[in-house]
């Protein structure tokens, strides 16, 4: 609630420092209500955490909510006003229609309604503070404050101990069991499930023998896919398709290209002739297995099919369809013989309670011990913690989380104990309830932060850095000196996984965290506190009774959007969920608050008047055409295009008619562009120089490719007599201008003809990561790579290099910890001479058909831990075996 008000604070400051103007003789009321509003923000810190132990303590919140809101509301509306009223009036002087006398008076009416409106607003505000004092409520906020855990986070060096969700006490008892039912039993293909009620932990087991090394090497290929109560099979058989096929990147685009059958049917060809595992995590339908099964073939025996569910009869339903026996084992059963069953079922147990309290320990301590630290006291409070949990491992895991923050006595301890009492008394769903507690222990700045992982869908994967750059467009992150904001933005995701309210999906070369997701039943808490806190709604399809104050939406089905989105003005972000067709309405120029645009995996057709929208910060359309009409559009305030979008940070869009002339070249704040598609008609002078003038990159991504230029009669029949030579693809490099003044660029991705410069001074000084593709370098790009001091990611991709050889010299790369090279089709050899690469941690060499032998100098990578494709690392290991043998 306090980033609420926050955010409110900063926004109306700002509006009385850049539109004075507009406010007029109503300036004094808007200065009061900033005033007031930051007096309220002061004592919603210490509330925040208390506001569900008392009745007057929450209402007060809300109040302070609804009133924030209001005039958010109430300002918002009379600016959207102004505008419309400066546009006719700009276009009736162009036109030489009005004098200019009548501007103002025009403006009056709209004046005299706001004073009214904040009058009446600082009046509420006013009996709202009054209430503290009059109803008792200073007191109670005296004695809360005391408690609460507001500092910032700390550095994130300075964080406590991560632990892996691998590491949770209790599954070893059932890891044995379950790898054993998928290994068993060689007759086709079979399903074996694990069965539980939510926060029992089916996932972490299913993760778990998943990735156990025997089960990888007793299958030809492996996929996990998350299914959720957002089923849709065609999505499920693209993540099938990306884990066990080998795609190039051109190939993984025709792919998603695909119609759901012809998706299902090249899968289907794929696993025929495969000892296949595919794993489908939380599935709520029976109707999952109904559809996929077809895609999922029987030719070969010993392939399983490994399903993660609540609701033991869509296990059923599955051996049912199968038209075989199942096989029903207990935590405590031994595996037997079932030569003549396919499908069974583990049911997962709840934790019992030396397993629980263990559990709490890990969570709590970390690796630090606690022999010095548990007491018998703080033993007899903590296992009644644990009781409370009542042997659910997301419980106890998440408590671990919350106490792990807190000091080690018995008094702290026992209000945390007290509070899980007092949440469980609020009704039947105990784990919700401790779940709830652990987020209403969080720091004021971490909420909304953690309230946004609702927006996203279900069991998604989440990169990082997209969330980061969703939590910088929302205002989320508090300045910490001249610190960046992205640091301290990840400093906040380290403090919630530290809580054990987000869970780590992948992580960097270097340990830092690339993914991340968020349990259902913690998104289920999310999505309800950010309703209630009137932060933002999920829901399924366009609903024309959506309330006109709504601030964030995100949404699945949106065939409706063109009747409903122009009246929703307040709204600050709208996600499109799924990968359909999203045809904007020109009335989104109405949005004039939108700061996040999110259509994804959408073929979006976005009007032109989206450039209107100053305050959009985050705009994520890959697929998002702009329309041109832009160009025709003159009015009295001059052309419609990019360059208004001044506040934008991140920005990824469809190549256009848009990014002819300078105008990308204003987006100074720009952190992140990508620009995927046919980029050959706008790769001019001046695209190289507003590439160059963006000086606060700290992503770009520039992708040429022909697949995306557009199929018009005319370019088919050009194809059809020139052979696809009517347009020579232009090079990327040279045209790029040098990047020695981007110091925050730390990725770039390029797609494309270029030819690398051999002048170090042109390449980004603190350049981390650089993936090329379809660059057909010819001569080795490795003698000039190898001097970049700070390269620690190289990814050479699909006819990025036609060379036949790739040496890396001696002491060069000395940071490089992770090399991929893939479809380098007339690749022969790799050299690695003594001294390079020493700090090589990954190696993956894909199909790169013509070499026949290990990379020479493989041997003296000492840093060396992971090795793709895996023939490649049990060729090595032989290597290694010939020269001991040989030394003894």
């Amino acid at each position: 609630m306090a980033d609420t008000v926050s955010i409110f604070v900063e926004k109306l400051s700002n509006l009385i420092l850049q539109e004075a103007y507009l406010f007029g003789e109503v300036e004094g009321e808007v200065q009061l209500l900033r005033d007031e509003l930051k007096w309220m923000r002061l004592f919603l810190k210490d509330v925040d955490s208390q506001c569900l132990h008392d009745e007057r303590i929450k209402l007060w919140v809300e109040q302070i909510r609804n009133v924030t809101h209001n005039a958010e509301d109430v300002i918002d509306e009379f600016i959207l006003h102004m505008d419309r009223r400066q546009l006719r009036l700009n276009t009736l002087k162009f036109l030489k229609c009005l004098p200019t006398c009548v501007g103002f008076i025009d403006k009056l009416p709209f004046i005299h309604e706001l004073d009214d409106h904040l009058k009446e607003i600082n009046v509420r505000i006013e009996r709202i503070m009054a209430n503290r004092s009059k109803y008792g409520l200073e007191a109670l906020l005296a004695s809360s404050s005391s408690s609460t855990t507001d500092q910032v986070v700390e550095h994130k060096e300075k964080r406590g101990p991560d632990v892996e969700e691998s590491d949770v006490v209790g599954i070893e008892d059932g890891t044995e069991v379950v790898k054993q039912m998928l290994m068993k039993g060689e007759r086709r293909r079979a399903v074996v499930s694990i069965v539980g009620m939510g926060g029992l932990g089916k996932t972490t087991l299913a993760k778990k023998v998943y990735n156990h090394d025997d089960v990888k090497q007793h299958f030809d290929c492996c996929a996990w896919v998350y299914v959720s109560q957002e089923f849709r099979a065609r999505e499920i058989l693209l993540g099938i398709a990306y884990s066990v096929m080998t795609l190039s990147d051109e190939e993984k685009k025709e792919v998603k290209e695909m119609g759901g059958a012809e998706l299902g049917r090249k899968v289907c060809g794929y696993l025929k002739e495969k000892k296949y595992l595919v794993v489908m995590d939380d599935v709520w339908s029976s109707e999952v297995w109904s559809n996929l099964r077809s895609y999922l073939p029987e030719a070969k025996e010993g392939s399983k099919v490994f399903i993660t569910t609540r609701n033991e009869e869509i296990a059923l339903h599955a051996i049912s369809q199968e038209n075989i026996a199942s096989t029903v084992f207990n935590s405590e059963d031994e595996i037997v013989e079932h030569a003549n069953s396919q499908a069974l079922i583990y049911r997962l147990r709840t934790m019992n309670e030396d397993e629980g309290w263990e559990l709490l320990l890990k969570r709590t301590f970390g690796n630090i011990g606690t022999s010095s630290v548990l007491t018998s006291e703080l033993e007899i409070v903590g296992k009644k913690i644990v009781a409370k949990c009542k042997g659910l491992p997301l419980a106890i895991v998440v408590v671990g989380g919350l106490l792990s923050t807190k000091e080690k006595t018995k008094s702290l301890w026992e209000k945390v104990l007290a509070s899980i009492e007092w949440h469980l008394s609020q009704g039947p769903e105990s784990c919700i309830g401790i779940l709830a507690l652990s987020y209403n222990e969080l720091p004021y700045y971490l909420k909304s932060c953690f309230l946004y992982f609702g927006i996203f869908p279900e069991e998604s994967e989440i990169k990082t850095s997209n969330l980061i750059q969703l939590w910088l467009a929302e205002g989320f992150i508090q300045r910490r000196g001249k610190e960046p904001l992205e640091d301290i933005a990840e400093d906040y995701l380290y403090e919630l996984i530290h809580r054990s309210m987000i869970q780590v999906a992948g992580r960097k070369v270097d340990g830092r965290v690339k993914s991340c997701r968020i349990h259902d039943l913690l998104r289920d808490l999310a999505i309800l506190e950010a309703r209630d806190a009137g932060l933002f709604e999920v829901h399924e399809m366009i609903d024309v009774r959506f309330p006109t104050s709504i601030r964030r939406l995100s949404i699945n089905q949106h065939d409706l959007i063109e009747e409903v989105i122009g009246e929703l003005i307040h709204l600050k972000f709208l996600h499109l969920r799924g990968s359909g067709r999203a045809i904007l309405p020109f009335s989104i120029d109405r949005l004039v608050n939108l700061q996040s645009l999110d259509l994804r995996n959408n073929r979006s057709h976005i009007p032109h008047t989206i450039f209107k929208l100053q305050e959009l910060r985050y705009l994520n359309c890959w697929r998002g055409e702009i329309s041109s009409e832009f160009k025709l559009s003159k009015c009295a305030n001059g052309y419609l295009s990019i360059k208004k979008l001044t506040n934008l940070q991140a920005l990824d869009l469809l190549p256009g008619s848009w990014l002819e002339g300078d105008e990308l070249g204003k987006l100074t704040q720009l952190k992140k562009l990508t620009l995927y598609g046919w980029l050959n008609p706008y790769m001019k002078e001046g695209f190289f120089e507003c590439i160059a003038n963006l000086t606060a990159l700290r992503t770009l991504h520039l992708e040429n490719s022909r697949a995306f230029e557009k199929k018009t009669l005319l370019n088919r029949l050009r194809s059809k007599v020139w052979k696809e030579k009517v347009v020579e693809e232009r090079r990327l490099i040279p045209g790029l201008m040098s990047f020695s003044h981007h110091t925050n660029l730390y990725k770039v991705i390029l797609s494309g003809k270029l030819e690398l410069p051999e002048e170090i001074e042109f390449y980004p000084p603190n350049l981390i990561k650089l993936s090329l593709e379809r660059c057909e370098i010819q001569k080795d790009p490795m003698f000039i790579l190898e001097k970049l001091p700070n390269l620690r990611v190289l990814r050479l991709l699909f006819r990025s290099f036609v060379g036949d050889k790739l040496t890396c010299s001696s002491s060069g790369f000395p940071q490089l910890q992770s090399l991929k090279l893939d479809c380098l089709f007339s690749l022969k050899e790799l050299i690695i001479e003594e001294g390079a690469m020493p700090r090589l941690r990954t190696l993956n060499v894909l199909r790169c058909t013509e070499m026949k032998k290990l990379p020479r100098g493989f041997l003296q990578l000492k840093h060396l831990e992971k090795v793709e494709p895996k023939s490649m690392f049990d060729e090595l290991i032989e290597q290694v075996e010939e020269t001991v043998g040989e030394e003894e």
